[in-house]
């Protein structure tokens, strides 16, 4: 069985290319990352697609930040088609919100704690509090946790942190920002390598372009989830079967 560990980032301009893509991967890859990115482009038609033809787990990543009662209907909506994961900001009405529209569905609500490509100059200029990018990103996902958040999105840098605490049990942990060793960065300012992320408790990590610019997609995809298995042997003593 395709380890799920990987999310692959299917962060191209339409629903064809992606198709393509998912296509060229094959059984190296379970899971797909869906984003406003593509959402003009047929990205929800190809989140429906790979779910029920291709047997595919879709994380939709839309990030959703409005007022509750239009929260909890928009995530409603995106309920009734049986996808695996989706993003809102992590302030607690918003959460709450999302867990009441994804009520008497499997759909998990993942929040945003601080986004894996700002550091702390960015909240400067947006007037975010003062303390470290650490620090508030463990502050906003205990907050998240609480208000009924099924994980968290960070950077693999917090990860450690967040699996600490106490709220964190049984709760998701997902990586973005997640770089192959002598891979480009990209626009990701807190990043680490598949091994790294997933020993410091990410369940799972979300690759985009190391994957889909890669001369081999499938060859890449394969790649990373050699790493995953080799840092899960080294920390728990097994293979996942």
């Amino acid at each position: 069985m395709t380890d799920d560990r990987l999310i692959v980032a299917l962060d191209l301009p339409n629903a064809l290319d992606g198709l393509k893509l998912a296509e060229q991967i094959g059984d190296a890859a379970s899971f797909y990352k869906i984003g406003l990115g593509m959402l003009t482009g047929g990205g929800l038609a190809l989140a429906n697609e790979l779910k029920s033809e291709y047997g595919k787990r879709i994380f939709l990543d839309m990030k959703l930040f409005d007022i509750p009662a239009t929260v909890e209907a928009a995530v409603r909506g995106i309920a009734q088609f049986d996808l695996d994961l989706l993003t809102v900001h992590g302030d607690p009405y918003v959460v709450r919100a999302a867990k009441q529209g994804a009520a008497g569905s499997s759909l998990r609500i993942l929040a945003v704690t601080i986004l894996t490509s700002l550091d702390r100059a960015d909240l400067d200029e947006a007037l975010i509090r003062d303390g470290t990018v650490p620090d508030l990103v463990i502050d906003r996902a205990a907050r998240a946790m609480e208000a009924g958040a099924d994980g968290v999105i960070c950077s693999p840098q917090e990860a450690a942190m967040i699996r600490a605490l106490p709220e964190a049990a049984g709760k998701l942990i997902v990586t973005p920002g997640v770089r192959p060793a002598g891979t480009d960065k990209g626009d990701q300012k807190r990043i680490a390598t598949p091994a790294q992320a997933i020993s410091d408790g990410a369940d799972h990590i979300v690759v985009g372009r190391p994957v889909w610019r890669a001369e081999n997609p499938r060859a890449a995809a394969q790649a990373i989830q050699s790493e995953i298995a080799t840092a899960w042997q080294l920390n728990s003593g097994f293979a996942r079967s």
